[in-house]
């Protein structure tokens, strides 16, 4: 585990990495580890609201290049991540949801009724389009997870939302599948050409962020 100064080095050290060398993978140990920090990540009731798609293949990639402002990101990172939002969180869904927590924990459906009825009205008052922006909000928790682990294991990352989301719907074929874009992420390691590389980081003075009552 990393010590305080540890930690915030690996906060320093990563940046919105722009120029990726298209020759580095990331390992099979540390994608798992990736894959593994995003399963994890907290969501409001615990619902996971989401569907992660990890595109390695190069011919949709070369698709979605023009959809993304053209940035190499798409296409020079070793994987390329796609946080996807489902449009499905309903009964159905709160339903499964539950009888997943009833095998998991070796309870029954029945003990699990109050809980279920919490998240189903919660979930039931929200009009469709306000239920999409909460579950996306819960989406980019994931992002951030995935940036944090990365950066933990010295892997670059660059946060995107530079695409066209209906765009890569229809590409992607997530409507058939309940989701939507919602943000991406490339991940790999970062370019000797980057000059973003070497540039200090800039942030506000910790005094006009942060505050105690």
């Amino acid at each position: 585990m990393p010590d305080n100064t540890s930690l915030i080095d690996h906060f320093n050290w990563r940046y919105a990495t722009k120029v990726f060398d298209a020759t580095r993978k990331v390992n099979d140990a540390d994608l798992a580890t990736l894959e593994e920090a995003l399963r994890l990540t907290p969501s409001s009731f615990g619902l996971q609201p989401w569907h992660f798609l990890i595109v390695t293949d190069e011919e949709i990639r070369e698709k979605l290049l023009p959809l993304s402002w053209n940035q190499k990101q798409v296409t020079e990172c070793s994987h390329y991540f796609v946080l996807c939002t489902r449009t499905d969180v309903d009964v159905d869904y709160i339903d499964r949801f539950v009888s997943e927590i009833a095998n998991d924990r070796g309870t029954t459906i029945e003990e699990l009724q109050g809980y279920r009825d919490v998240m189903v009205d919660f979930v039931s008052r929200m009009p469709s389009v306000e239920r999409l922006t909460w579950a996306t909000r819960q989406t980019y928790l994931a992002l951030q997870r995935l940036m944090d682990t990365a950066a933990l294991l010295e892997i670059d990352a660059c946060p995107m939302e530079g695409f066209s989301a209906p765009q890569y719907d229809e590409v992607l074929q997530l409507s058939e599948k309940n989701l939507t874009a919602s943000v991406c992420c490339a991940i790999g390691y970062r370019s000797a050409e980057d000059k973003y590389a070497s540039l200090a980081k800039s942030r506000f003075p910790k005094e006009e962020v942060i505050s105690y009552l």
